[in-house]
């Protein structure tokens, strides 16, 4: 089996990153740039500003959760981990609910992600279902990487979870891992249905 591409070889990691500061900005411009859309353009198919989104992609701005959603499907931006803000807030006793089904979707080559509690536009960790579609990890174009840790259980189906520290991890429903997700990591699924998993992603 073909190794995901090592650091030598996968695309620059900062397209990988959280999304805070510079980071962000650098991300949505390039893939704005990659897209061939003007400020104007990318903007108006986003529903904000002209000015928001140069703030933004300049990091003069820190957006609100919708927009990067907004932004992220726009740009066809595919990583979840993505959505994970820095939780300065001075906000106390908050809470958000999703029923079931209801989460919003983001779906890749490789997974089909439900994100969960999403109206909360500030918070420390990023809980979604993920139906894992992938069947080998040369599905994957690079490693999978982003900051902070990564909770997953192992919700139905078996799974093979790829780090590149480590030898490739089976799992089956009722398992749980713990890692860090700056780690490049990849999830395949191996029984005869795609499995589906619950993430939590904390920065």
């Amino acid at each position: 089996m073909e190794p995901v591409q090592t650091e030598e070889t996968r695309p620059n990691e900062e397209a990988l990153d959280a999304p805070d500061g510079e980071v962000l900005g650098k991300m949505i411009r390039d893939a704005r740039k990659e897209k061939g859309l003007t400020l104007e353009e990318a903007a108006k198919s986003a529903a904000i500003g002209r000015s928001t989104l140069s703030k933004i992609e300049n990091n003069q701005t820190k957006p609100s959760f919708e927009i990067i959603r907004r932004l992220m499907q726009t740009l066809d931006l595919q990583t979840p981990q993505l959505f994970v803000q820095s939780a300065n807030s001075g906000i106390s006793g908050r809470r958000d609910f999703t029923r079931s089904g209801d989460g919003e979707h983001q779906e890749t080559a490789t997974y089909d992600h439900e994100l969960l509690c999403t109206e909360l536009t500030s918070k420390r960790m990023l809980p979604y279902i993920s139906t894992i579609k992938a069947r080998d990890v040369t599905e994957f174009e690079s490693w999978v990487r982003h900051r902070g840790e990564e909770f997953m259980f192992v919700l139905s189906g078996e799974v093979t979870l790829y780090t590149e520290h480590y030898r490739p991890l089976k799992m089956k429903a009722g398992d749980s891992v713990y890692y860090d997700s700056g780690m490049g990591h990849g999830c395949v699924s191996t029984s005869k249905e795609d499995a589906r998993v619950l993430w939590v992603s904390l920065e």
